[in-house]
């Protein structure tokens, strides 16, 4: 029989010590809620999740508190989820559908059947949006096979859960460089590097690595020796000869920012600064001769690589290509065209 939130289940630690463990009868009882915001007050996470969906929930959820997920959700115990990104700038959210569209396919692929069509989600994440009141941050959302058992298959779950969550966070154009490592963590096969699954564990260890090396990220080389792209970001280099050369996207996640980095490159081409816009195959001992090089992903957008395993890159300066590249992209997040920028209908 359950006890209430005043008694107290006594086990013994390993020194042999008493540990007295609190059984929750109901989530009604206050000190549940209490100990829930205490939490998130301890990680300092209160004011920066203003809001949350969730479709088991049925609604947004304001108290950051209650901002959990059930543990019998597949995606919790069994990876068995998808996830995308889309930033929010100056009450814009920008390339929502072109993120939505990766969204659905990496659902797919994953054979997760979203609970809503496309047109809802959009809708749901726009009105998250705008009851969060968040005007610089990220919303991040998932698809999951959903709550239902402990299982592998996801056969008991009686459907698949959405939720999305708005982040106020703060995130400023990059103009200073960082250093990198080549990773000896295995990159993950094509199948599910090209599907943006929550199954990050290769890349949070690849990102650990760098950083017990001082270094900012690390560089993932594929089996057949040529660049692949950093642990949750793509990666773009210009050459001596003044190419900007992403590597191709068929073992790696295609980026929304990348592709958008390669529409507006060629900006720099008509004006004599770039040579050519391209994708295409480097080796390690190619990419290391580039004269510039940087990372490229949603929240950067664009990041200046000046050492790559204790070895310049170029002059080991930012170069002034890359920043050119970087305001192209700054600029289409401010001030870019409505294909690319929605505004938010805040209450």
């Amino acid at each position: 029989m359950a006890t209430s939130c005043n008694e107290k289940s006594v086990v013994a630690d390993r020194n042999g010590e008493e540990f007295k463990v609190h059984v929750f009868a109901s989530a009604s009882e206050s000190f549940l809620i209490i100990a829930l915001r205490s939490t998130r007050e301890v990680v300092g996470k209160a004011k920066a999740l203003p809001a949350m969906y969730s479709s088991v929930y049925g609604g947004i959820i304001l108290d950051p508190a209650m901002m959990v997920i059930p543990i019998d959700d597949h995606m919790v115990h069994r990876g068995h989820g998808v996830f995308d990104t889309t930033i929010v700038l100056d009450g814009y959210l920008y390339e929502l559908d072109v993120h939505l569209d990766r969204f659905l396919t990496s659902a797919s692929k994953a054979r997760i059947v979203s609970p809503f069509p496309k047109s809802t989600l959009r809708s749901i994440l726009v009105q998250l949006t705008a009851a969060s009141n968040c005007r610089k941050g990220t919303l991040r959302y998932w698809l999951s096979a959903g709550p239902g058992d402990f299982l592998l298959s996801p056969a008991g779950c009686p459907s698949s859960a959405f939720y999305a969550v708005v982040i106020d966070e703060d995130f400023l154009q990059c103009k200073e460089g960082v250093k990198v490592i080549t990773s000896k963590i295995p990159m993950k096969s094509p199948l599910f590097a090209t599907m943006k699954n929550v199954n990050y564990l290769p890349n949070v260890l690849a990102k650990m690595e760098a950083e017990d090396n001082g270094a900012f990220a690390s560089i993932w080389v594929d089996e057949e020796g040529y660049i692949a792209e950093g642990p949750n970001v793509n990666v773009a280099f210009i050459t001596r000869e003044k190419e900007l050369v992403l590597p191709v996207f068929d073992k790696i996640l295609s980026g929304c920012t990348a592709l958008r980095l390669l529409q507006l490159a060629p900006k720099l081409v008509e004006q004599g600064r770039l040579k050519s816009v391209r994708t295409g195959n480097l080796t390690v001992e190619e990419a290391k001769e580039s004269a510039e090089m940087m990372y490229v992903g949603s929240t950067l957008p664009l990041l200046p690589i000046i050492m790559w395993d204790e070895k310049p890159i170029g002059d080991g300066k930012v170069g002034e290509l890359t920043m050119a590249l970087s305001d192209l992209l700054w600029e289409d997040m401010v001030t870019g065209p409505e294909t690319q920028r929605f505004p938010v209908p805040y209450l």
